[in-house]
This record gives structure tokens, sequence and C-alpha cells, in this order.
């Protein structure tokens, strides 16, 4: 037995933690982010000051942080994350944020906040909840709708079996998200007798299941039966480490392949079968296969309403789904055939089980023909040449220039994830990282921090408008604290460009997306443009800054960006206006019914029209 405090068995619980795949071992959690105060510094700040095998990293933000750690933790194919501690309070409850976005993008994370005291003695204690009706309700209870696993250690002896029950979670690819241990704040301080067994080192073995022979047989004969077959490659594809499988699956066979934002890079640009994004923000060449398609072999995707176009996108009358997931609420969807298993595993039994057997060579040559038509529409993209602002697609592609083979595009939020999702060309699979499951704004320095952690060897290119910096610049500070690099392109447009595109659509033209003064007479937000220096102050939070009004100069600053071991800021500004190329993928959004504007009618109407097609896929 070993006598410790909560915290400090906790610290060293942690530190003991492995995962394992393939042979390959590593640590569960790479650190720690925390920031202090009267409801965690006294328990976990003194263990983690005290064991220093758990490397503390001082966040700005509690939001931020555990973005961060999510962003590590899809770097790190979810074998490897943070833990983050808060205070009571606000900064439990600021974390609750990106624990969504972490459960929703099925990341693990690891999250301690402080809590109230267990024993109630002193209470209420400083920014505790008081609920009249319910004694033991603490803010911390908002955690349980967004975690995968939620428990409060009232008693030092519940630690050992809600410790395992964490990592158990944290550790397995289909329960996966955020994680939540509550610690009240004198239990944390607590000393109690430890066993041996709960602090020693511990693997947990992440397993590759094959498929049953009985589907594996039902896939093929749907296959072979198909002529006009399409995958849909999701982030499981990635997560799995099954890009080489499916690059050869796909040559193997012909079947073209599309791709959602978590699973773009599944094949690299230029493969004979790449597609390119699908859905929504997809390609010409992605969403026409779509439309076609007679079998969708949906691989390690949730199927959001963005790849399905809101349920429009599959249009042939008798399309089918095969579905292959370690999941199986995501493998039954769309009344698929659920090939429940290893996305690499599956793939490979797929292509020694359809040996020898090819789609048409007319749908092979469809797929190059309508790529090579898609890649020409990127081209000018990239190269618009537009005055006297560049447009965002032409920013787009200086940066996707200037990452060459080693770097890595972040994004999340705004209309940036959209044009980065179809203009983008991918080097290798872990080059896009794109935050589309919760698209949470601010999501983007934060996470550039994530996964210049997990990849110190690439360059991290951050992607952000002005409208998600305003909300969370100040992981800038901790990059600068830690020396850690990022080239942040700062796009700034004044306002909210995404927003402003789609409230066109549904009948409100750009109301409530402009960064503008109150105008005098009106009363609307419609007065001059903001004198806001979003470049002035990043230069206060330490970074260097670069501004740049040309595509020439953005990519002369992209080479100096490079170059330097410094975190730089690039500030660039771009026309709202000018859009990307668009497939007409649909997105659903509904439109006012009833209307006195002669916009929002013509909105409705076009809304209804769109939403006939829409099909259940049964």
């Amino acid at each position: 037995m070993i006598r410790l405090t909560v915290a400090q068995a906790l610290v060293r619980f942690l530190v003991a933690q492995h995962t394992e795949r393939d042979g390959e071992s590593r640590r569960l959690f790479a650190g720690c982010f925390g920031i202090f105060g009267h409801g965690n510094v006294a328990g976990l700040g003194q263990a983690l000051w005290e064991n220093r095998d758990l490397t503390y990293y001082q966040a700005r933000n509690e939001q931020a942080m555990v973005h961060t750690a999510a962003a590590y933790a899809r770097m790190s194919d979810r074998l490897s994350t943070f833990a983050c501690t808060s205070s009571v309070g606000p900064g439990a409850t600021n974390m609750i944020t990106a624990a969504a976005g972490a459960t929703i993008n099925r990341l693990p994370v690891l999250l301690l906040p402080g809590d109230t005291f267990a024993t109630r003695v002193a209470e209420p204690v400083l920014q505790q909840l008081e609920m009249p009706w319910a004694g033991d309700v603490t803010v911390n209870d908002a955690f349980r709708p967004v975690s995968r696993y939620f428990d409060r250690i009232a008693r030092p002896e519940q630690l050992i079996g809600a410790a395992l029950a964490a990592v158990r979670t944290l550790t397995d690819p289909v329960d996966t998200g955020a994680v939540t241990l509550a610690l009240p704040q004198d239990v944390q301080a607590e000393a109690f007798d430890w066993p041996e067994e709960f602090l020693a080192h511990r693997v947990w073995r992440i397993d590759r299941p094959a498929p049953q022979t009985e589907v594996l047989d039902d896939a093929v004969r749907m296959i072979r039966d198909a002529r006009r077959p399409l995958v849909v490659a999701g982030g499981g594809v990635v997560y799995a480490g099954a890009t080489e499988a499916l690059d050869a699956f796909a040559r193997a066979t012909g079947i073209p392949v599309a791709e959602t934002q978590a699973g773009k890079g599944s094949l690299r640009h230029g493969h004979p079968c790449a597609a390119g994004a699908v859905g929504h923000t997809g390609t010409t060449a992605a969403d026409a296969l779509a439309r076609e398609a007679d079998l969708v072999i949906g691989i390690g995707t949730r199927y959001s309403d963005f790849t399905t176009a809101s349920h429009t996108q599959f249009a042939d009358p008798g399309v089918r789904f095969l579905n292959i997931n370690v999941a199986r609420p995501d493998a039954v969807k769309h009344a698929g055939l659920a090939m429940v298993a290893d996305a690499r595993t599956a793939l490979e039994a797929l292509t020694a089980a359809l040996a020898g057997w090819q789609v048409p060579q007319e749908h092979r040559a469809r797929t190059v023909a309508l790529a090579r038509d898609w890649d020409a529409a990127v081209d000018a993209a990239h190269h618009l040449g537009h005055t006297p602002k560049p447009a965002q697609s032409e920013v787009v592609g200086a940066v996707n220039e200037a990452a060459g083979e080693d770097g890595v595009v972040i994004c999340a939020a705004g209309s940036l994830p959209g044009d980065l999702h179809k203009l983008w060309r991918s080097a290798d699979p872990k080059q896009y990282h794109v935050e589309y499951g919760y698209s949470c704004m601010g999501y983007e320095i934060a996470g550039g921090l994530g996964v210049k952690l997990a990849a110190p060897e690439r360059e991290v290119f951050v992607m952000v408008g002005d409208g998600s910096y305003l909300m969370m610049a100040q992981e800038l500070v901790t990059a600068v604290a830690e020396g850690v690099k990022l080239i942040v392109v700062l796009v700034q447009n004044h306002g909210y460009a995404s927003i402003g595109a789609l409230s066109e659509t549904v009948g409100a033209p750009r109301f409530g997306t402009w960064y503008r003064y109150r105008d005098a007479d009106s009363g609307a937000l419609e007065g001059d443009r903001l004198p806001v220096d979003l470049a002035a102050n990043a230069a206060s939070l330490g970074a260097d800054v670069l501004r740049v009004a040309t595509i020439a100069e953005l990519r002369k600053a992209l080479a100096e960006a490079r170059a330097s071991d410094r975190c730089t800021v690039i500030h660039i500004e771009t026309d709202p206006m000018v859009p990307a190329p668009s497939s007409g993928a649909w997105w659903d959004v509904p439109v006012a019914e009833v209307s006195d504007t002669p916009e929002t009618r013509a909105a409705r109407e076009a809304y209804v029209k769109a939403k006939s097609v829409q099909r259940p896929y049964l």
C-alpha cells in the first residue's frame, strides 16, 4: 500500500497508463493542461508540482485547453491525449463547450474539474451553485450530457473504479470522447492507502476487430453486383491507419473514393480513384458520382448532414449502403449492410475477396474525367487574380502550396472549412485537420497548438477568420511561452462571412453578420466598419506579425514564416463576396414559412423545391 492524497494518486495513475496498437506502445497521457484556482490548486496543483513525470502546461483559457487536447488526440490517432484540470465554477463550465466538441468528434480527452466540498461543512463556498431542490447538484453536472463517462469522486476509494472506467472509455474507439471526473476540492487533498496494483504500469490494447464471415460474403456480393459503386471515406479510415489499405482497395477495384471533412486525405490528391470532397462542401466530381451511385460504401463515417447533403446527395432510386465501422450505431445507418469491423482489417479482407474484380471501365473513366474537370476549377480558384482584395480561394491556394508535403492545415468554423474541403489538395492523411463535427469557433489556434505538440517535426498552418480569432486567440500566448511554432494565417473580412452568405439564401440578407457601428438614423448595425486591428492584437500577445495585401506578398510571408522558428501571424484582408466554386449540393436550413419580405418569400420557394427530393435512404 502507498499512502498518497487522491490528487497525488491520480497523477501517478495517469503516468502509468499506456496504449498499444500493432505492437507499438505509447503513454496515454502526454501531459496535463490546467488553470488553477481554489478548487484545484491545493489538490491537483500540488500533485503536479510534486510529480514532474506528468508534464504540466499552463493554458490561458479552459475551453481552449480542451480543444488543444482534442487536436492532439486526433493527430495521435486517438492513442494519446491530455488531461485538463480547472477550478470550481466558471473554470469548470468553461470546458463544457470543448467537451461537447471532443465527444461529437469522438476524441479522447480527460477532464478534471474541481468541485465543491464533499463534506459540505463550509457551504456555500465561493463559486458554488446552490440548488434549493437538490443538495448534491453542482455546475459540474452540466458535463453529464457531453461526456462519454462521468463520475464525481466523493470518497478516496471511489477513484480506483472511476479512474479505470475513465481510461477504459478513453481507449475504446467506439465509446471514446470527453471523460469527466469531478473532484471535490477537499477530497483531492485527502490521504488514502492505495493498492500498488492501481498505480502499476498498465497497457490498454486497441483491437482491430475483423468482419464476420457471413457479412463479408454479403458485402462481396453487393460490390460485385454494383455498376456504379462509391466509397465515402470518413475519419475512421485515418484513425485506424487504414489509408494504405484504402489505396490498395481502390487501385485493385477501381472504385472511386469521396471524402468527408474528417476523412479528407484518405487518398492522396492525384490518385486515379480520388474524387475529392463529398456533400454540401463537396467537389463536382464526388457529388456527381454520389448522385449516380447504386452502392455507397461508407467507411468510418457517421454520415453527417453535410456529407449526405441533408439526405439529397445519394439520388439513385435503388441506392444501397454498405457501412464499415467499429461503432454499430453508425454501421446500421441508412438501413445498410452493417460490417462492424476495423477499417483496415475490413479493407484488407475485401481486397482479397474481390481479387480480379473491377468496376466497369466506363465508371473508372468517368471518375478520372470528373476529377480532371474539378482540378481545372480548383486551379482557376487558386489563381483568380481578384482585385483589389484577393478572394479567400486564392489564400487557400497559397497556403496549400506553402504547406508542401509536411505541412498541416488547421481550421474549424466559418466559410474557410467549406473552401478548404473542396479546394485543398492533400499530400498525406495527416495534412488536413478541420474540426467540423462541432465546427466550434475558437478551435483553430488552440487546435494548432495541439497538432504541433503531437507532431513537432511538421509545419502547422492555422487558418482562422476574424470572427473565430476574436472569440479565442489566447493560446497564442501559450504557444509563445512554450516555444511552439505556429504559422497563423488570419483572414480578415470584417464579419461572419459564412453566415452572411447563408443568410442570403434563407431570406435574411447578411443581417447581423458585418462588424459595423450602429447607424444613428436607422438604428441598425450598418454604419462604418469597426476599426479593429487584429494584427496589432496578435503582436501584443507575443507573436511575430506580417501584414500582407496581395497573394504575392502572402507567398513571400509564408516562406518567411516557414524559415522562422517563432510563432508568426500573417494578416490578410479578403473580399468575402467572392465565392469558391460550388458543386450545387444542398444543405437543409429551414426558411420562414411566411414573411412580408420578397427575399424571404423567394427563399422559402427555393427551400420547398429543394426539400422535395429529400429522402430517408431506407
